[in-house]
């Protein structure tokens, strides 16, 4: 797997941990130990992008 497939693929992670976030603390039911670790996964996932991009050769931003 290339590095950009990678970090395409950590990113869709990243917005469906987001969007189950959003999900959990709108819903009365959720819990505040399932947030707090949907939360820290999220985290992790953001670091782990982090990560890859400076490993990632220097692009031209437009």
């Amino acid at each position: 797997m290339s590095l950009q497939t990678h970090l395409v693929e950590l990113e869709r992670k990243h917005r469906q941990l987001e969007e189950a976030i959003a999900q959990a603390v709108s819903s009365p039911s959720s819990d505040d130990l399932s947030v707090v670790e949907l939360k820290r996964k999220k985290l992790m996932l953001k670091e782990e992008i982090e990560r890859v991009r400076q490993t990632m050769p220097d692009r031209t931003l437009h």
